[in-house]
Order: structure tokens, then C-alpha cells, then sequence
């Protein structure tokens, strides 16, 4: 059997708010609770079990979701209509930007809970870029 990653869990104050938050940024579905998770799976069939955590248990993680460019445009609209702050860097230093790394664009947003999002076109490393 090949190794593939199945589920990992994402604290959050409200493990609805932030699985809705997800789910609504990439167009993905929120499934039904289960236990203390929400889940958002991805096509890949990853599944993001969200947990609600006391606030101060919450570390920032980061989270890259590769898309397509017209899954990017629709995310990044997505992004602007809720008039969330975007970064083109992970540092955040670069407010109100996407990036073009690898021969693509990316961008960098925070959820609910504070952990930083990231949408690419193109993963890192990408030999034709």
C-alpha cells in the first residue's frame, strides 16, 4: 500500500465557523459532524476534521491548497468579497498582493482561528516554472 495522508485535525474556537470559513473559500462541502469534528474533505480525498479548541491551546499552522487557475480566481473572489486581508508572502509583509512564484499565483489569508491559509497554482519546485 502507498502512503497517502487521510486526515489531519484543525483546531479552531468554533470548529463549525472555521470548517464553513474553509469550505466556502474553496468551494468544498462541510460533511456532518462526527464526534468533536467537522469535516471538509478535498477532492484529493483529504480529509480537514476541524476540532474546537480552547483559544489559548490554538498554535497558528499553515495549510496549502493547490488549485486550478479557475478555482484560484473563484477562492480569490471569494477572499475580496469577504474582505479578508490576503498577503502575497507568508511573512505578511506584503498586504493587498498575490505572488507569481513557480510560474503561478498565490496568496495567503488567516481563518477564523488565525492559521494561515495559502492557495497556489503551481507547487513549489515546479520544474517548468
Amino acid at each position: 500500500m502507498s502512503v497517502e495522508l487521510n486526515h489531519t485535525i484543525i483546531t479552531a474556537r468554533d470548529n463549525r465557523a472555521s470548517a464553513e470559513f474553509l469550505a466556502h473559500i474553496l468551494d468544498l462541502q462541510v460533511g456532518p459532524e462526527s464526534g468533536f469534528f467537522v469535516p471538509v474533505e478535498t477532492s484529493n480525498g483529504v480529509t480537514l476534521d476541524f476540532a474546537t479548541a480552547a483559544p489559548e491551546s490554538i498554535t497558528m499552522q499553515h495549510y496549502a491548497f493547490l488549485v486550478s487557475e479557475e478555482e484560484f480566481d473563484a477562492s480569490f473572489a471569494r477572499i475580496k468579497e469577504a474582505g479578508l486581508t490576503y498577503w502575497a508572502d507568508p511573512r505578511q509583509e506584503r498586504e493587498g498582493e498575490i505572488n507569481y512564484n513557480h510560474g503561478g499565483r498565490g496568496v495567503y489569508f488567516l481563518d477564523p482561528a488565525g492559521h494561515a491559509m495559502e492557495i497556489i497554482t503551481q507547487p513549489y519546485g515546479n520544474p517548468e516554472a
